[in-house]
């Protein structure tokens, strides 16, 4: 399979596989209840505009997949980004919105404050999982981090993946259990 730089013009088919990928993440049920799938694709394209400009997002051809990687101090979103995320999922979360804020909250300050790379997303078609393809697509990240002695940090909201991302050399960092919501691990990976 051929891993490849993303393209603007990807955007909508990777912000579709990435709410398949996602569709029983925890996290992304609990932000935004019934309707989950329909939300997180709206948020998932606003990311994918906002961090490919940085050229650390990859994909494989056919777009089954994506690594959404942020570069050191560029993974905070500019109060225009966040504005317009605040616009595309009020209307999801608007009953819940102070929860799931205040929840959200927790997790990034949590968010280390050392320079490094930031695996903000990956996800796998369904149908394409236990192919290798996650692993494929997370091999350039990792190969920058290794290259520019950067450390790499992610966050994940199934237990589950703790194992696929410490084969990757990932480890535990910290869980945090959102108030009325699901558990979020943190973890840390340095440069080889």
């Amino acid at each position: 399979m051929e891993v490849r730089l993303a393209q603007r013009s990807d955007i909508d088919q990777l912000a579709a596989v990435l709410a398949r990928a996602f569709e029983d993440d925890p996290i992304y049920e609990w932000s935004f209840g019934q309707g989950a799938k329909k939300w997180s694709r709206r948020f998932f394209k606003w990311q994918l505009k906002r961090l490919l400009p940085q050229d650390v997002t990859w994909t494989v051809d056919g777009c089954g997949g994506a690594a959404v990687w942020a570069l050191p101090r560029q993974w905070r979103e500019s109060t225009t980004d966040l504005l317009r995320l605040v616009l595309i999922t009020t209307p999801a979360i608007r009953h819940r919105m102070r929860a799931v804020v205040a929840g959200l909250t927790l997790v990034d300050e949590r968010h280390p404050v050392k320079p490094h790379m930031y695996l903000a997303l990956l996800g796998v078609d369904p149908a394409e999982q236990g192919k290798g393809v996650g692993s494929a697509l997370l091999a350039p990240g990792l190969e920058i981090c290794d290259r520019e002695q950067l450390p790499a940090y992610l966050e994940t909201g199934k237990e589950k993946n703790l194992a696929f991302y410490g084969r990757h050399g990932f480890a535990e960092t910290g869980r945090v259990d959102i108030p009325d919501g699901p558990s979020v691990w943190t973890m840390w990976r340095e440069p080889r």
